[in-house]
């Protein structure tokens, strides 16, 4: 199998951006290992593709789990290419509504679990001196706003966690690209999909709006899930691929919009920022 092109490992791959994504690498003539908790939703893939595809159980909440299917994984292909850290949920909820285990789970989803099984892979990319991680965050990894405290507080220490190890090993040649999705037709607003914290009257009218947005917009989102993964894929290949790639319109506005806030706050204040430093004798 592993003569049939790069060889990914894509986690959540049984619907959404996974999905898509397994999709590309496999008309590309790739070889995909795509892991979910339900893997037999990915039967029809592995049926139309037996020699390049296979499915494999994995929550990425269980750090036994993940190391058991790393090293076997290693065992029987010899390498992984492409890490593609996607599995992930939606979760609403004010600050204050928010509970400490509702916000550890959502770290443990989406940092632990995915630093746990790049750190299993990482030796072998660096020992090959070739890879590619690709860390699927949204462009709330960048910014923040009413009912998504807890969400954009995990996607931006998986940014942070990605930034310093693409320098780290850019000098083996290990690719890192950080996906910022903006809102895609995904089942991530789906029925069930969407997790809620419960509501506090306090804060009815400011997080109820994000609420019935996310209630409201399953199959409404603009993104189409098969583009995003063709610009993924681009960028991978590209002679230089970038650190952060913002996906559809929304996400690119919003992050515009949010660098130039930065931008003029830190004017605004530079000169008390600077003033802070000892005086020059």
């Amino acid at each position: 199998m592993t003569e049939n092109g790069k060889v990914w490992l894509i986690t959540g791959a049984s619907s959404g951006f996974g999905r898509a994504i397994a999709e590309e690498a496999i008309a590309a003539g790739d070889t995909v290992i795509g892991t979910a908790r339900r893997p037999g939703a990915l039967a029809d893939l592995v049926a139309a593709h037996p020699d390049r595809v296979e499915a494999i159980g994995l929550d990425v909440t269980d750090g036994a789990r993940i190391d058991a299917v790393a090293a076997d994984v290693l065992a029987r292909y010899g390498r992984v290419d492409v890490l593609v850290n996607n599995a992930g949920r939606t979760q609403v909820g004010a600050f204050e509504e928010t509970t400490d285990q509702e916000l550890r789970d959502l770290f443990e989803l989406h940092v632990f679990g995915p630093a746990r099984l790049t750190r299993a892979l990482l030796p072998q990319m660096r020992e090959r001196r070739a890879g590619s991680i690709v860390n699927i965050s949204s462009f709330g990894g960048q910014l923040s706003f009413a009912g998504f405290s807890a969400y954009s507080a995990t996607k931006a220490a998986l940014e942070q966690l990605s930034e310093g190890l693409a320098d780290e090993v850019a000098p083996f040649g290990i690719k890192v690209l950080i996906v910022e999705p903006g809102a895609f037709r995904t089942n991530l607003f789906g029925k069930g999909a969407a997790y809620f914290s419960a509501e506090h009257p306090a804060y009815a009218e400011k997080v109820g709006a994000t609420r019935n947005a996310v209630r409201s917009g399953d199959g409404t989102q603009p993104g189409d899930p098969a583009k995003a993964a063709a610009a993924i894929r681009l960028a991978l290949n590209a002679e230089k691929t970038p650190l952060r790639l913002a996906l559809g319109g929304d996400a690119v506005d919003a992050l515009v919009g949010h660098l130039d806030s930065v931008r003029a706050e830190l004017v605004e204040w530079e000169e008390v920022s600077r003033d802070t430093e000892f005086d020059t004798p």
